[in-house]
């Protein structure tokens, strides 16, 4: 996580310029069981095709949730999400219902999966899967991640002020690495570039040192094989992939090495022998969430990179990389909050990147501190982040050049941890340093979600900014979309997108609600598209303008309702609006908004009007 870590450089650049194996046991033989609530178009496995995610039916498909989580990072739970099944069960309906996902990034630990070298514990995989399956159950796609942070826990001392995650002791032991030290640093995230151990830790693994590489790669598979068997057929098709190292860094550089060539003679070959593993243990069929250079697209420290040097990537990986506002973080170089349209070029540029290799891309980690003296932030700079998945066009100009909106980003916040702020966690072990606030993790607090004193899971964060409008499924192209979410900074309701003056019926419809509005060119399909309806737009009050029609209270959807509800699938009461245009090679739009209540027919009418009017202009 490198949210502290993104103040880590900025900091530097202010005070000193940057100074035994298992049997692989082919298909699952557990029958597959229907998700509740599912329809004939859920449960399909997702692929890459045409620089998308798309189902069995072709829809293009965005995926939305956050980490879950960074407790695998803790030795509290030993190396798992969650201390329990019943609390991974209450993790994910609660990341469904209130925190509007469809996905997470579930992350695993390689030292708790191989204990002792050669030898997997399959007692944590099955906790692992057990606890994976829960999330499953209520509809929610997965694509596990072998997690590390500064390399290992086992290079940090007892009484040290920092931790990592990642390797095993046995792996540490191999290097013989000097004393951690990472000297005058003033946040966590220093010790990448500036501890001895931790780089040297990084070096010996992409140089394969000691086989350590290769003792990694042994261990994924197993991983990969053990979840193929014991996933039904259904559940696995949930399972979209898997990210095989969190933010790669090389330590340190060889004579004459940079970056760039970093990626492409040690960091690239690995992604290609990672691949080989997923082919072996089954998954041939999904991709690998393949992340760049950790510093390749940091908007203080930066490092040139994004696999540049990779070729086409096509259907079997996926772009994946993270952000973090270290100007923001920092504290120091960005003093106010973010604007409209703040990251929509570092947003753009993943767009651009995922476009250049021939696939698509998942922004896996993002956020901001939620405690601390940046945490102030927050609130403008998530709804910034949020912004810039939605559209690489910002709220002022959107109306103007909708065309050019851009695919609609997938992206995974950091992160989902219902323990925060009730951790029990021993720092390196060390019983008289006892962590229990925030992600009991270096000092950071990040968590969207917490559990009160009723065992309840609650958010952190404005709902409103959490629980958006997106299209989950889009039976087609997505041409344009945009989501005004109205969240709160304080008592300032937040409105960077309004309705122009020149939609006077649009915008008296919309009023100071919520609203969002999708143009997407179909494709043929039959299976309808979907937009995730947030709890703030109860079935009932909710207003949708369409070329497809215009209706006040959506009705249950059908087969030959072109606008209906419906719920999700997974049986955790959140809902979804259909819409279905089984043509090919037309515009369609919708507006989706809450603002309204019961608007006459006269106004529908004259807003949709105009907003066919406006498409015709602006998309044609």
């Amino acid at each position: 996580m490198p949210n502290i870590r993104a103040r880590l450089l900025a900091v530097l650049v202010v005070l000193c310029g940057l100074c035994g194996f298992l049997t692989v046991a082919g298909s699952p033989t557990a029958g597959a069981a229907t998700l509740p609530d599912s329809l004939s178009f859920d449960g399909t496995a997702l692929t890459v095709s045409g620089g998308r995610f798309v189902d069995a039916g072709g829809r293009e498909v965005v995926l939305r949730g956050y980490n879950v989580s960074g407790e695998t990072k803790l030795a509290e739970n030993k190396g798992l999400p969650f201390a329990s099944v019943a609390d991974a069960k209450k993790s994910a309906t609660a990341l469904r219902a209130l925190g509007g996902g469809n996905s997470v990034r579930f992350l695993l630990s390689w030292a708790y999966a191989e204990p002792v070298r050669g030898q997997v514990d399959t007692t944590y995989l099955a906790a692992a899967t057990a606890q994976m399956r829960a999330f499953l159950a209520a509809g929610i796609r997965v694509y596990p991640d072998f997690h590390q942070d500064l390399y290992s826990r086992h290079l940090f001392n007892p009484g040290s002020w920092y931790t990592g995650d990642g390797a095993p002791a046995w792996a540490v032991a191999l290097g013989g690495y000097p004393a951690e030290s990472c000297g005058i640093c003033f946040l966590w995230g220093q010790n990448i570039t500036q501890n001895g151990a931790v780089k040297a830790a990084q070096y010996d693994f992409w140089h394969n040192n000691h086989g350590l590489q290769d003792s990694f790669l042994a261990t994924a598979q197993k991983t990969m094989a053990y979840l193929r068997t014991n996933l039904t057929t259904e559940e696995f098709n949930g399972v979209l992939g898997f990210d095989p190292y969190n933010e790669p860094y090389a330590g340190s550089y060889d004579s004459g090495q940079t970056s760039r060539t970093w990626e492409r003679d040690l960091l690239w070959p690995f992604y290609v022998k990672f691949r080989a593993r997923m082919d072996a243990a089954g998954w041939t069929d999904k991709p690998a969430f393949v992340e760049p250079n950790l510093f390749w697209n940091g908007n203080v420290s930066k490092e040139e990179g994004g696999l540049l040097d990779a070729g086409t990537l096509g259907s079997r990986y996926v772009f994946n990389t993270h952000f973090y506002d270290q100007k923001a973080i920092s504290g120091v170089l960005m003093w106010g909050n973010a604007q409209d349209g703040q990251y929509v070029t570092d947003f753009g540029n993943v767009r651009d990147r995922a476009s250049a290799t021939g696939t698509t891309a998942v922004v896996s980690e993002f956020g901001h501190p939620l405690n601390g003296t940046t945490a102030g932030k927050a609130p403008t700079v998530l709804k910034a982040m949020y912004q810039a998945l939605d559209s690489r066009v910002k709220g002022a100009d959107w109306w103007t050049t909708p065309a050019t909106s851009g695919p609609v980003l997938s992206g995974s916040q950091w992160q989902w941890d219902i323990y925060n702020g009730r951790h029990h966690e021993l720092m390196n072990g060390n019983a008289d340093k006892v962590l229990t606030t925030g992600d009991a993790w270096n000092d950071e607090d990040l968590s969207a979600v917490r559990l009160d004193d009723s065992g309840t899971a609650t958010l952190r964060q404005d709902a409103r900014l959490l629980d958006r409008l997106y299209p989950s499924a889009t039976s087609g192209t997505t041409v344009a979309f945009t989501y005004e979410d109205r969240s709160r900074d304080g008592s300032t309701t937040l409105t960077w997108n309004p309705v122009p003056g020149s939609l006077p019926n649009t915008k008296q419809l919309v009023g100071s609600g919520q609203y969002g509005l999708l143009v997407w060119r179909s494709n043929g399909g039959t299976a309808p598209t979907e937009l995730h309806l947030p709890a703030s737009f109860p079935t009932a009050t909710t207003t949708v303008v369409s070329d497809l029609g215009a209706v006040y209270a959506p009705p249950a959807y059908t087969t030959t309702t072109r606008i209906g509800a419906a719920a999700e699938p997974g049986g955790t009461g959140s809902r979804r609006l259909l819409l279905s245009a089984p043509d090919s090679g037309a515009v369609h739009y919708a507006l989706v908004a809450n603002g309204s209540t019961a608007p006459s027919a006269t106004l529908l009418a004259a807003a949709r009007t105009e907003l066919s009017a406006w498409v015709a202009q602006k998309v044609g």
